[in-house]
C-alpha cells in the first residue's frame, strides 16, 4: 500500500507527542523532527550538547545508517527512532543490547498478532523479508559501556526494496506512527531489561536462520543456535561447534 491508499495520509503521518505520551501512558522525553540527516546523529549531539537525553524520533531521514556503514532507506512513511540509554555493562557485552532491543521488538509486534521473526543479529523480517533493522552505537569509558543510542528503522507504508517488506498488511492493528513508535519504545524497555541469558531461548525460536547452512573460509557449518555474547552457533562437518562473531559473516537474504 502507498501514500495513496491510506485517505488522509498527512494526518496519519503526523507524530504527535500527546497521542505518543498516552499511548505509553507516560511523560516521555521526546525530540520529534520532520526530517533529520539521522536520528542517531541527533541523539548523540544531543548528549554531547548536555541536553537531557531520551528518545529522538523522525519522519524521514537524509543520511540514515545501518550495519557495517550500509545507508538506510528512509523514505516518508517509516519510523525512525533512536533511544538513549546508560547500561554500564562491560564492552564485551556491547553486542547484547542490539539483541535484547530486537527480541523486545519482535515480541511486541508479535503481541499484537504481527508475525515478525528475527534475522541474526539486527533485523526484524516478516515471511524472510526485511521490515526494519536495529543499528547500536556506544561509548566507552575504560572498558564499560557508559553511553549508548540503539537506532530502530521500521517499515510502515514506506515504499521498500524487493528485499524488503512493510506493515500495510497490518494498517488496522497499527493505525499510526505514534502506535508503532509506541510499541517499538515499549519493546526496547522490555528487551534491555531482561537478562540476556533468559532471552536467548526465545530469540532463538524467532531466528529465521536456525537449521541454515552456512560457508565460511573453506568450511560449512549448520546454525544451531545464538550464545550469550551473541555469537553465532555452528556446527560443522566432524560435529564440533565454532562460534561466529557478529559482524564477521553476512547471511544475507535468500
Amino acid at each position: 500500500m502507498g501514500l495513496e491508499g491510506i485517505g488522509n495520509w498527512e494526518e496519519v503521518l503526523s507524530l504527535e507527542r500527546r497521542k505518543l505520551e498516552a499511548l505509553t501512558a507516560r511523560n516521555l522525553t521526546l525530540y520529534i523532527y520532520e526530517v533529520l540527516p539521522s536520528t542517531n546523529q541527533t541523539l548523540w549531539e544531543l548528549i554531547k550538547a548536555g541536553i537531557k537525553p531520551g528518545i529522538v524520533i523522525a519522519a524521514q531521514q537524509t543520511a540514515g545508517r545501518g550495519q557495517r556503514g550500509h545507508q538506510w532507506y528512509s523514505a516518508i512513511g517509516g519510523l525512525y527512532l533512536s533511544y538513549a540509554l546508560a547500561p554500564n555493562i562491560p564492552v564485551s557485552q556491547s553486542f547484547q543490547l542490539t539483541l535484547c532491543a530486537a527480541w523486545g521488538i519482535a515480541n511486541a509486534l508479535k503481541t499484537l498478532g504481527i508475525p515478525v521473526q528475527l534475522k541474526w543479529l539486527n533485523d526484524l523480517v516478516i515471511d524472510g523479508r526485511k521490515l526494519g533493522g536495529i543499528l547500536t552505537e556506544t561509548k566507552v569509558n575504560q572498558g564499560i559501556i557508559t553511553q549508548a543510542v540503539v537506532g530502530v528503522g521500521i517499515n510502515w507504508i514506506n515504499p521498500v526494496p524487493e528485499t524488503g517488506i512493510n506493515l500495510s498488511s497490518f494498517i488496522d492493528t497499527i493505525p499510526s506512527l505514534e502506535m508503532l513508535a509506541a510499541v517499538t519504545i515499549q519493546g526496547i524497555e522490555r528487551g534491555i531489561n531482561e537478562p540476556v541469558a533468559n532471552l536467548i531461548p526465545a530469540y532463538e525460536q524467532l531466528l529465521i536462520n536456525m537449521g541454515q547452512s552456512v560457508t565460511f573460509g573453506d568450511r560449512t557449518g549448520v546454525i544451531i543456535g545464538i550464545t550469550n555474547t551473541c555469537c553465532l552457533r555452528l556446527q560443522i562437518e566432524d560435529c564440533s561447534e565454532i562460534h561466529l562473531k557478529p559482524g564477521s559473516i553476512s547471511l544475507g537474504y535468500r
